[in-house]
């Protein structure tokens, strides 16, 4: 909503976009409205944890600002299959602050033909704004900050290496190991978090936005498991909040998961969470939990003000 003494026309989710489907498409009507929902979505965890993020014009020359364009270039009365004339490929992704995001994500046909291509367990509109999210959230909170990035390399890895090599090399040979002797699915989160130190860091930060996120809802209805009531991080806000203890979230996430799976597989659905929790994943959400934590809005930044 838009305060009545705001000068502001657009709330502040719409400020962010750059780019909307074309709405001479009357199809196109629907698939902006799912990508609006999974935006909003998105950005009211975001709000709740007080994380910064501004439009380009609140954000100034100097800010970090965060602009959503949602395009396409394939035909949606083809189920995304046939190409539009004259367009350029659109991929889902995120470049300095602007996060694209291909119209064809909005159609669930299209998407899970994408998602069993790839070999995905997991692939909705909503996990496609956390992760990207989560590259935004790499350059705001770590990438200017020299022991953030000494602790992030030491966590994940050196995000210095050729992002283009490492690319290739995921779609031509598969996921990395992480030893000779090692499952990917020992230290990594997806396949795709095996590709580079920062598609690490952006699956692992869509993961704890779910579990926040999920946790919250769970505690909003009073659902308990084992007459123990899954609390929530963010019950309550602002000075009240009470610090994250990261050990009692993953513990409260983990009955939880595995109880809405069990849902789900009694009603003949797929796994909702499909997804295992090593140690060492563990060790990765544990660090963006205090990084959350921790931030402070700096001097003199324009997202800061927000």
């Amino acid at each position: 909503m838009v305060p009545s003494d705001d000068p502001q026309l657009w709330c502040r989710a719409c400020r962010c976009n750059e780019v909307i489907p074309d709405l001479s498409l009357p199809q196109n009507t629907l698939y902006w409205r799912r990508l609006e929902a999974a935006k909003r979505h998105a950005l009211y965890t975001l709000l709740k944890l007080n994380l910064p993020f501004a439009s380009q014009d609140e954000a100034g020359t100097e800010g970090h600002a965060l602009l959503f364009r949602f395009m396409s270039d394939k035909d949606a009365s083809s189920e995304f299959v046939q190409p539009l004339e004259g367009s350029s490929p659109i991929y889902t992704g995120h470049e300095q602050g602007a996060i694209t995001i291909n119209l064809a994500e909005a159609d669930d046909i299209a998407r899970t033909r994408v998602r069993i291509e790839l070999g995905e367990g997991y692939r909705t509109l909503l996990g496609h704004f956390r992760h990207e999210l989560g590259h935004y959230y790499w350059s705001v909170l770590i990438e200017s900050q020299p022991h953030l990035l000494e602790e992030f390399r030491t966590v994940f890895g050196d995000e210095q290496q050729d992002y283009a090599a490492a690319l290739q090399r995921y779609y031509a040979d598969g996921p990395a190991s992480g030893g000779q002797d090692k499952d990917w699915r020992e230290e990594y989160l997806s396949a795709y978090a095996t590709m580079h130190p920062w598609e690490d860091w952006a699956e692992c930060w869509a993961h704890y936005m779910h579990m926040i996120d999920t946790l919250e809802t769970a505690n909003a209805f009073a659902l308990s498991l084992d007459s123990k009531p899954l609390a929530s991080v963010l019950s309550t806000s602002g000075k009240n909040r009470k610090a994250i203890d990261t050990d009692e979230l993953l513990k409260n996430w983990m009955r939880l998961a595995v109880a809405m799976n069990a849902l789900n597989r009694s009603m003949g659905l797929e796994d909702a969470y499909p997804f295992i929790l090593t140690d060492p994943i563990r060790r990765k959400l544990h660090w963006i939990s205090k990084l959350i934590a921790d931030y402070r809005p700096r001097a003199h930044s324009a997202v800061s003000k927000l």
